[in-house]
């Protein structure tokens, strides 16, 4: 070694703290690459001629908490064992106090090239996992982040949700597309809900999350759709896009054809999932975000017999049309107040029967299509009801197509 000044303070530190070799090497870790911090330490004692040598268990800054290296993968190692992975990272959490003594001695030595005694636990046992599982490390996204409380010998798993993109249909009216718990106890269970929790018995997520936490093992699930249809509305056609996030799952790669079918048939007549695959959280944003046009298949009902012909005529009027909908009186509770501009692309009249008319409505998403039909006391302009001069309301809502998959 040829750096006088970091000898110069190695001795200076070995004159005033009793360190062992791994905490000595890691104090001063530019002197040398390619040398393991216990070898460095070494390296420095024998160019200075340190004959005094302190073992880790006598160590004043890590008090032997280096020797237990072996003992700590074995503890994760344990632990992880129930769950299917690929890659890893390890975590640490290290007792304060030696900490403290950690800090002490970086500003004593003037440095802040000394690496963390944590840095080196994590790569140190990272290692040995390893070799041991057959597994890798991941810094960016891996499958198990292990986090080792080194005072207590206990291991906290963080485990990466999978995700599963798929698209489903919904059969029945009645069912929200997202659990709804009980507005009077939030889901704890009362007399009002016959102590489900719940406004609803079931969910186009509960239907469609059921199979794939069994297979996965998972403890919760997250659903994300892509905009929702009324409770009311069917959703038919080539379904609506959707991501489901399977949390803490114990098994990673299921079989998706065999989930699919699993799920469409606990699920039938109520809900359809297809085009299933893995997907990841980038794909939530994607689906999240993105705007698809819909198109709608509408019944409704006027207060009194609707002209066929003026019908067809607004209907023609509508087409490329861009409405302006103040937040609608049914969902201004949870929605804010303002005026949304949606255009309508197309609007096609399949039949009139004296006061029920079937309508194809294809618009931008996010249209109140029930406002579009009553005007929703004018808060919608223009609307179905004041163009053709009649009342009317939506008696069944559909959603036939989304667009932009």
């Amino acid at each position: 070694m040829k750096d006088k000044k970091i000898l110069e303070m190695a001795e200076k530190t070995l004159d005033r703290y009793q360190i062992c070799d791994c905490c000595l090497g890691r104090s001063f870790r530019q002197i040398e690459t390619g040398l393991t911090n216990k070898q460095k330490g070494e390296l420095i004692r024998n160019n200075l001629k340190y004959d005094k040598k302190t073992i880790a268990k006598d160590c004043w800054l890590c008090e032997g908490l280096l020797d237990e290296i072996e003992h700590f993968a074995n503890l994760v190692s344990d632990v992880v064992k129930e769950y299917e992975f690929d890659t890893f990272l390890m975590g640490s959490k290290i007792d304060e106090d030696i900490l403290d003594r950690e800090k002490e001695l970086r500003d004593f030595i003037k440095s802040e090239d000394a690496e963390p005694i944590k840095m080196e636990i994590n790569r140190e046992v990272g290692k040995i996992l390893e070799k041991k599982l057959r597994k890798t490390v991941d810094f960016e996204n891996p499958d198990i982040m292990a986090v080792i409380d080194t005072a207590f010998d206990v291991v906290n798993l963080q485990v990466s949700s999978i995700f599963i993109y798929g698209r489903y249909k919904k059969l029945k009216r009645g069912l929200p597309q997202t659990k709804w718990f009980c507005k009077i106890c939030r889901g704890k269970g009362c007399k009002a809900c016959n102590y489900t929790g719940k406004m609803y018995d079931t969910s186009v997520e509960e239907l469609a999350s059921k199979k794939a936490l069994e297979m996965t093992k998972g403890t919760d699930e997250s659903f994300h759709g892509s905009g929702r249809e009324d409770i009311d509305a069917l959703m038919l056609g080539n379904g609506r896009p959707f991501v489901l996030e399977i949390k803490n799952p114990k098994i990673r790669n299921i079989d998706l054809s065999v989930f699919e079918k699993k799920t469409n048939d606990y699920a039938k007549d109520k809900i359809e999932i297809n085009n299933v695959r893995f997907s990841d959280r980038n794909e939530v944003v994607r689906i999240k975000s993105a705007e698809f046009r819909k198109t709608y298949r509408i019944v409704l009902e006027g207060e009194k017999p609707i002209n066929k012909e003026k019908l067809k005529e607004v209907a023609q009027i509508l087409q490329g049309k861009t409405i302006k909908q103040f937040t609608p009186t049914r969902v201004a509770h949870r929605r804010v107040n303002k005026v949304r501009e949606r255009k309508i692309y197309n609007c096609d009249i399949e039949s009139v029967e004296g006061t029920i008319a079937r309508v194809i409505v294809e618009t931008e998403s996010g249209t109140y299509l029930k406002e579009l039909i009553s005007g929703d006391n004018g808060k919608t302009k223009p609307n179905i009801s004041e163009m053709i001069g009649i009342p009317c309301i939506v008696k069944e809502l559909d959603v036939i197509e989304i667009k932009g998959e």
